[in-house]
């Protein structure tokens, strides 16, 4: 292969990059970004960054000569817009377009939106900072969406001094994906540091005064943060032929047509070891698919299946929540040590009776891991 393209320059696209080198390749390397700014870390935006007790130059993935020493054909503030795989062509919004040998797409999500004005959302660098000024004591935000970033953010805000109301379509939040127990231990918490947290609600628009909900009434804000989930960027990838289905559909090595790969949140693969199909948004996995997607790009010969434990964290208040499995779908959930009311426990996961996830809460790290190797045994039916 003379050229090689990345479309994606987050975590799975420059772990893609680096490991392309890594394994010897030598030819040009394109690596494509829609943001201005060099790879980042995203998890800490919603803890540390929007806090304010990290400056924004730590969650830098690489340096500027760590960057350089790839050699890459860096394209950044330049997304793509289309894709024509039988020229094998990728083209950019600026008008250029960029052949390839072999391509990874590493284009990521993007966050659901809500009708109406304003209201911010947490994606890139730039819309943390933006909220970030804008909270203080005093300040009354309102959070839609009770997912881990909508907690996360929600956490941060109240020790930065705001009122917050988080508001939750569901009747427990997260419970579709831990369990009702779980969802509601984890609830509790907002609610003992004074969160008004509100269930069973639906909220239609952002307006300029906050929310309006489904039954009219106004939810009055300063400030208005929409969680409500995200969906993957194919946009771009219309009519290209490539399958898309709530992501870049990929076999089980990660490969979407001949020489296309997908790699992080867009990509849609099947993972041999727990025997389905999934999309995972979580750091862990956009660096290990980055790689083997690179891995299985380059050296077709020796192709691997990508079967990874995916592997999630989360911060709220003093509560460190580990995970690890596909916890979604789930039939039954034992807690198998420790103590809910205390928020220090470690529950399992099973769906028709075979051992899927294991989350942990206020639990040392090598309290789960036992359960990761468990995990690591189980056979596709």
């Amino acid at each position: 292969m003379n050229r090689i393209v990345v479309v994606g320059a987050s975590a799975a696209g420059l772990v893609a990059a680096e490991t392309l080198r890594r394994e010897g390749y030598t030819g040009t390397l394109t690596l494509i970004g829609e943001e201005s700014d060099a790879p980042y870390d995203r998890p800490p935006l919603s803890k540390q960054i929007l806090a304010g007790t990290w400056e924004t130059e730590r969650v830098s993935l690489r340096t500027e000569e760590q960057l350089d020493e790839l050699k890459l054909d860096l394209r950044l503030g330049t997304a793509a817009t289309g894709l024509d795989t039988n020229a094998h062509l990728v083209y950019l919004a600026d008008g250029d377009q960029v052949g390839y040998d072999g391509l990874i797409v590493a284009t990521g999500v993007r966050p659901r939106r809500l009708p109406g004005q304003g209201g911010h959302v947490l994606r890139t660098l730039r819309d943390v900072l933006d909220l970030r000024e804008r909270l203080g004591p005093g300040r009354r935000l309102v959070v839609v969406g009770a997912g881990f970033l909508g907690a996360e953010a929600a956490a941060v805000a109240r020790g930065l001094g705001c009122e917050v109301i988080l508001l939750e379509p569901a009747p427990v939040p997260l419970a579709h994906a831990v369990g009702e127990q779980v969802g509601r231990v984890l609830s509790q918490a907002h609610r003992e540091h004074g969160v008004d947290l509100r269930t069973g609600i639906a909220v239609t628009e952002v307006t300029d005064d906050g929310v309006t909900l489904a039954d009219g009434t106004l939810t009055e804000a300063d400030e208005v943060l929409v969680a409500i989930g995200s969906q993957p960027n194919t946009a771009w990838l219309d009519g290209s032929g490539l399958d898309i289905d709530d992501g870049l559909v990929c076999d089980r090595y990660s490969e979407a047509a001949p020489g296309v790969y997908g790699a992080g949140d867009v990509a849609r693969w099947h993972n041999p070891l727990f025997g389905v199909s999934m999309r995972i948004e979580h750091r862990t996995n956009a660096a290990e698919q980055g790689m083997a997607a690179a891995r299985n790009l380059l050296h077709p010969e020796a192709r691997k299946p990508f079967a990874p434990v995916p592997y999630f964290w989360s911060d709220q208040y003093d509560m460190k929540i580990h995970a690890y499995g596909y916890l979604r779908g789930h039939d039954t959930v034992d807690i198998v040590e420790g103590d809910l009311e205390q928020r220090r426990f470690l529950a399992t996961y099973r769906k028709e009776e075979r051992l899927v996830g294991a989350l942990a809460v206020g639990m040392p790290p090598k309290a789960i891991r036992p359960w990761r190797q468990a995990l690591l045994t189980t056979e596709e039916r």
